[in-house]
């Protein structure tokens, strides 16, 4: 069961609130956002970087935003529409650091974001 399917079969009233399992999904993407910003923020200062920077972190951010908009969703289909955004955005974030992690040996080592709390945010 996913998290959508699992947040979806946990919600007892009609206001869409999230159960208080998913709040703690919300802090921990909360707190993966704020190391992105950290961790962009140390990126060499090159033009590529710069580029890849920007997606990685908008895509991260999206996360979360996503999740929050979900909170005041006007439909059970509009709320599962939200996390569903949020899931592709977790995948393109895994791109964009799979890219940064290639372009720049140096940054396997360095970077503090891993795959591993990607997938453990969804």
């Amino acid at each position: 069961m996913t998290l959508v399917q699992s947040q979806i079969a946990n919600r007892k009233s009609q206001n869409y609130n999230l159960n208080l399992k998913s709040k703690d999904v919300k802090v921990r993407v909360y707190q993966f956002a704020l190391a992105i910003i950290k961790f962009i923020n140390s990126l060499p200062d090159k033009r590529a970087f710069w580029s890849i920077g920007d997606q990685f972190l908008r895509a991260a951010a999206s996360i979360g935003a996503n999740m929050m908009e979900a909170q005041t969703a006007s439909s059970r289909r509009d709320f599962i529409k939200f996390y569903e955004i949020a899931l592709k955005s977790s995948n393109e974030t895994k791109y964009w650091l799979c890219l940064l992690r290639g372009s720049c040996p140096a940054l396997k080592t360095e970077c503090p974001i891993s795959f591993r709390r990607i997938n453990r945010n969804k």
